[in-house]
């Protein structure tokens, strides 16, 4: 295998693409051969197409509802003909402070947001994967399934896990595999359309950095990841390379196990 064509004549479909990990995602992804389609709620997905002119197809869409993760698939479908890969990369904690802390709407919010786009998407795209016979899909979980400040963003990336150990004990006869990474503390440029828009408070920011601190500290690398360092674990497990693993959830955390 090429690796620096690991990728040729696939079409992944990509998600959470306008920023961070899965703009990384997105860019290594057609450096390395595949069509792309790259979607996000943001506009900023569209910059992706002012740098990539070919193989890529931008989208917006809130993959919070269903009804617009159908039809972003079925767009990226009538575009290129398939799905091989699914990466779901939606999700991400919204506020940050001990669970007895939260509103109720606070914790549907977070459920919704990194829950329900991994379930849309899978749902979305099995059909189309298992009428073609084979797929990979990865899903990008958290290790703050075991982590402080952050129960109900936990919460929603446990469900992850288990989505995707069950999706690939229903979908291995399909020839689909489904496994998920689960980052660590990951250092990223400043967001430029952030998860929590209103400022934060002198407490929330202690209670933030409790989540800096353990993260570190539960790591045996003692620091945090990088983009490249998250989008390489993906892009392995999206790749042939991976092609006799599937119901794994793999910790992407200098050592630290989730």
């Amino acid at each position: 295998m090429d690796r620096n064509r690991r990728f040729a004549g696939k079409v992944a479909f990509v998600t959470g693409a306008a920023q961070g990990i899965g703009r990384g995602v997105v860019e290594r992804l057609l450096a390395e051969g595949a069509q792309v389609a790259a979607v996000d709620r943001s506009e900023l997905v569209l910059e992706l197409a002012q740098a990539h002119q070919t193989d890529l197809l931008c989208l917006t869409a809130d993959l919070e509802q269903y009804g617009e993760c159908a039809q972003a698939m079925t767009d990226a479908v009538q575009h290129f003909g398939r799905i091989d890969i699914l990466i779901n990369n939606v999700g991400g904690t919204i506020w940050a402070k001990p669970f007895e802390h939260y509103r109720e709407q606070e914790i549907e919010a977070e459920v919704r947001r990194s829950l329900f786009p991994t379930l849309w998407c899978c749902h979305a795209a099995l059909p189309y994967m298992q009428a073609q016979g084979s797929g990979a899909i990865v899903n990008v979980s958290s290790i703050a399934t075991r982590g402080v400040n952050r129960v109900p963003y936990g919460a929603a990336k446990g469900g992850v896990n288990a989505l995707t150990a069950c999706l690939a004990f229903e979908n291995a006869g399909n020839g689909i595999r489904v496994n998920a990474t689960a980052p660590g503390g990951t250092e990223a440029p400043p967001r430029r359309i952030p998860r929590n828009s209103a400022e934060q408070s002198e407490q929330e920011k202690v209670w933030y950095q409790q989540i800096v601190d353990q993260t570190v500290d539960s790591s045996l690398m003692r620091r945090y990841g990088s983009i490249d360092e998250q989008v390489g674990a993906i892009l392995f497990l999206a790749s042939d390379e991976a092609a006799y693993i599937t119901g794994t959830v793999l910790p992407v955390g200098g050592g630290d196990q989730g």
